[in-house]
């Protein structure tokens, strides 16, 4: 009975002791890994550990990490070899993916090329250089590979976008591009015979 009395005291007073302020440093009971041997960034070590004695260690020459290997040179560069950029894109231009391309183009490239391609968009309104007509002959005569490059490593005034777009929405906005190019150019012959005669006088 004395054994289950003082038991129950104890725990009253650890309870007890619950949300108090106290000067003094806490009680670990189980103080897992919250005091364990550690090295600070840039802090000198002994020697004995490492010759060089630093304590940041440089990364493993060749070494990748899980998830980041980057072996497809024409998905991940756009490019065939270094002197050769893919030719069309190395992904398929599903309705879904080009949606997903309007989608980006319109947040990261329509405030310069506006919505069209054409380059009058906001930011050129208010005095930035003017872009490429992303319409133009020059323009059209890119390869996929070459129009991706530029999204990811920039062209003069146009900023790499590499660290703002991922590499597969890159690729959307290649398709999405290659859809204002057509659109810009469309003909009556482009359109389904069954759907002419929506075409308003004057529309195409």
């Amino acid at each position: 009975m004395n054994r289950i009395v003082s038991c129950l005291a104890i725990l009253a007073a650890v309870v007890g002791c619950r949300g108090d302020i106290s000067s003094k440093p806490p009680i670990h009971i189980v103080p897992d890994m919250d005091y364990q041997q550690k090295f600070l960034p840039q802090a000198e070590i002994s020697k004995d550990l490492f010759a060089d004695g630093r304590a940041m260690r440089p990364m493993v020459e060749g070494a990748v990490a899980q998830g980041q290997e980057r072996a497809d040179d024409r998905y991940y560069k756009g490019e065939e070899d270094k002197d050769h950029y893919v030719a069309v894109a190395p992904v398929d231009m599903t309705h879904d993916r080009l949606v997903r391309g309007q989608s980006r183009y319109n947040i990261y490239c329509a405030p310069c090329h506006d919505r069209t391609g054409g380059g009058k968009g906001v930011v050129i309104q208010r005095g930035y250089p003017v872009p490429v007509d992303l319409n133009s002959d020059r323009v059209r005569a890119m390869s996929d590979g070459e129009i991706f490059t530029a999204i990811s490593k920039g062209v003069r005034n146009m900023p790499s976008y590499a660290a703002q777009i991922p590499t597969d929405d890159r690729w959307s906005i290649v398709g999405w591009v290659r859809v204002l190019n057509r659109s810009q150019y469309a003909t009556v012959e482009d359109v389904p015979t069954e759907l002419r005669g929506n075409i308003a006088p004057g529309g195409m």
